[in-house]
């Protein structure tokens, strides 16, 4: 279906909230809808905040918001909805699954012509059984949990946001803004995008995925300053020799003593570590660039294509041009057959 013909005068954007909700996948997602009908008037949103029940609704910062409907309020209007995510209390980090909210969306989730998450949202849509057979991406902290408790529900861990079929799901917090300006590029085209996202002061495409975000600044916090210089430095040097000797060297340490460090401080191999950043350098590239494989292999280090697809195959179970394929935000992939 093409989404630009014939779009209806007003487009209602529901985003289900409930006690406990993270208040920036709310406020994140109706900025961006509220911004594009004020930057060109046929982009018309209206956006409604629904509960269980009407009245204030508790948020995870301190906010209150003001449901003005009930779930069971909402009907064929609705254009769009949104589940944002949060937290539970116990300072675990674990995902806040609303029982109430996931049996509703069983029901009501056949309503509207787009299901959206935000965040931890993607794991009430996996209890409502909504992602199963389809890809998803949720927070970076809780993916190998969606995937372990929804084996059913292909995880893409990396992206920044992921659309299969009608649901569309975003990774952690502001990356609801990243989905909200593609739903927007979906709706009336890529320049009433891209105007909402100067007006907002954000990228209409973010560089990167939420790896740089988990697999940098997630160890970083604990290591010490001789393994925290090595990671800052192997980044930049991809294309070279890489090797538990050279690494070794670099910070002054024996090849053994510095394997030791790394298991110890990081729970994993110099060879492991290294990969690792490989492809992380690679999913990046082949997300958000047309470059061939050749050149993304280089680039990345593993110099050569039949590499590139061994350490996928290792790590994602898919080759590079399928990943990219599946999971690229770059909507004219497939003005690009040879990717």
């Amino acid at each position: 279906m093409n989404e630009l013909a014939s779009p209806p005068s007003r487009r209602v954007v529901a985003i289900a909230v409930f006690d406990g909700v993270e208040v920036l996948d709310v406020a994140g997602p109706m900025q961006v809808f509220s911004t594009a009908s004020r930057t060109r008037g046929s982009a018309q949103y209206e956006v409604v905040i629904a509960a269980a029940e009407r009245g204030a609704v508790r948020t995870s910062g301190g906010m209150t918001l003001l449901a003005e409907r009930t779930w069971d309020d909402l009907g064929a209007d609705v254009d769009t909805l949104v589940v944002p995510g949060g937290l539970q209390d116990d300072g675990d980090r674990y995902p806040l699954i609303d029982h109430g909210l996931v049996t509703w969306l069983r029901t009501f989730a056949g309503v509207p012509r787009r299901v959206v998450s935000v965040c931890t949202g993607a794991h009430m849509l996996a209890a409502a059984g909504l992602l199963d057979g389809r890809s998803a991406t949720t927070h970076w902290s809780t993916a190998d949990l969606l995937a372990a408790e929804h084996p059913e529900a292909e995880v893409a861990s990396d992206a920044v946001f992921v659309r299969d079929g009608h649901v569309w799901t975003s990774a952690g917090v502001s990356a609801g803004i990243d989905l909200a300006l593609a739903l927007v590029a979906a709706d009336h085209g890529e320049e009433v995008a891209r105007q909402v996202a100067q007006w907002l002061v954000v990228y209409l495409r973010r560089a990167g995925g939420q790896h740089q975000f988990s697999a940098l600044l997630g160890p970083r916090r604990s290591v010490s300053d001789r393994l925290e210089a090595l990671l800052s430095w192997i980044p930049e040097h991809l294309r070279e020799d890489l090797s538990v000797e050279t690494l070794a060297a670099r910070v002054n340490v024996s090849p053994r003593h510095l394997s030791r460090l790394i298991r110890e401080e990081m729970n994993t191999t110099p060879g492991a570590l290294v990969e690792g950043m490989r492809l992380q350098s690679a999913v990046d590239q082949l997300l958000h660039s047309d470059a061939p494989l050749s050149k993304v292999a280089t680039a990345s280090g593993f110099g050569s294509v039949t590499g590139l697809h061994r350490a996928f195959a290792r790590k994602y179970k898919v080759s590079p041009g399928e990943y990219r394929r599946r999971f690229s935000t770059r909507p004219d992939l497939d003005r690009h057959p040879s990717l």
